[in-house]
């Protein structure tokens, strides 16, 4: 879908401390072999004392700075996450949007695995169109990885989890980027790679398994390679259709920000299946930060910005995909870049 009047205002990110990955070698919780594959410098760590929602918060408060507006112009708040927020069936979008935007904004959550922060942006786009010239809707995403129910160095080859607040402000007044397009797709039967054995009547309180779980796609429902093309194929016609309605290719793209995974999957991520080199990625930030959930993309973008490595004109094209399997992608166009720093404050 291609969008008109539709910006973005403002970005803000939390992180915690860098966890060494030498060191998680050293004690042995990260395979040094995995570790050659990855790639990965370090990640993002957080105090045992905050809650995923909070970092969403800072984030959220961040952005809103930024973007110059006032919290009572945001109309709607999204809340993505792959994790525990925190409290058993509890709201937490309503804890975000309470605490960085106020009492009567609109918040819901939208989870689709880490496909949920772009899933989100697509649905915020629309609420700010809804509105010419006076929508805005802010997207936030949190998830904090502990152990031992996520083993962040192990749980899922190719992935080193790390805990972030981010967040994404959307608005039909203006900002420093165009949002030209969104595009989703998905292939609901890929649900079945990380489902496992059997459904549950109640949450189980073992240490994840991602592995047991696609272990049992394989024995039971299809290949790796089989799936692997599958989610290729999704992901290739999502793409397509996000630059074709931004009235671009592929070679227009000046940076693309992807799901941030260990070195070796990034490889098959960007100049395998989209054709486009590494080079252009947030992989510098990836290899520091880990996999942050459902943010990769808002904090990889972020982060960008920050590091003054964008400028007027330059077309960013972010790609989402979560387990499911679903698909979202976006093309934005910077206006006039902003001078800001990871304090969140100007240059």
């Amino acid at each position: 879908m291609r969008w008109e009047g539709v910006f973005v205002a403002g970005t803000g990110v939390w992180l915690g401390e860098p966890e060494l990955a030498r060191t998680a070698v050293e004690s042995g919780v990260y395979n040094p072999e995995q570790h050659a594959a990855d790639d990965i410098i370090s990640v993002s760590v957080a105090d045992e004392s905050m809650a995923p929602p909070d970092m969403a918060v800072h984030a959220a408060t961040t952005a809103l700075k930024r973007s110059g507006l006032d919290a009572s112009d945001v109309e709607l708040l999204i809340h993505s996450s792959i994790w525990f927020q925190g409290v058993e069936m509890w709201p937490a979008a309503s804890y975000v949007a309470g605490h960085a935007l106020g009492t009567g904004v609109t918040a819901f959550g939208l989870e689709q695995e880490c496909n949920g922060g772009l899933g989100a942006l697509e649905v915020a786009a629309r609420q700010v169109a809804a509105r010419p010239g006076a929508g805005a809707a802010m997207v936030t995403t949190a998830d904090r990885f502990g152990a031992p129910l996520v083993q962040r160095w192990s749980s899922e080859p190719g992935f080193v989890y790390g805990d972030a607040g981010t967040a994404l402000l959307l608005s039909a007044r203006g900002g420093f980027a165009r949002l030209l397009s969104t595009a989703s797709g998905s292939d609901n039967s890929l649900e079945a790679v990380v489902r496992g054995p059997a459904l549950k009547p109640l949450p189980s309180g073992g240490p994840l398994d991602l592995l047991g779980r696609v272990g049992h796609y394989v024995r039971t429902r299809g290949s790796v390679r089989e799936a692997t093309e599958k989610v290729a194929a999704v992901v290739n016609t999502v793409v397509d259709t996000a630059l074709a309605d931004a009235g671009i290719g592929r070679a227009d793209v000046a940076r693309v920000v992807t799901l941030a995974s260990g070195r070796a999957r990034l490889e098959w991520q960007l100049p395998q299946l989209l054709g486009l080199p590494v080079e252009l990625s947030t992989w510098e930030f990836a290899r520091r930060a880990g996999h942050l959930g459902a943010g990769d993309q808002i904090a990889g973008f972020n982060d960008l910005v920050e590091r003054g490595e964008l400028g007027g004109g330059d077309r960013v094209l972010f790609v989402g995909g979560g387990s499911g399997f679903s698909c979202t992608c976006a093309v934005v166009e910077i206006v006039d870049a902003p001078q800001w720093d990871s304090a969140g404050t100007d240059r």
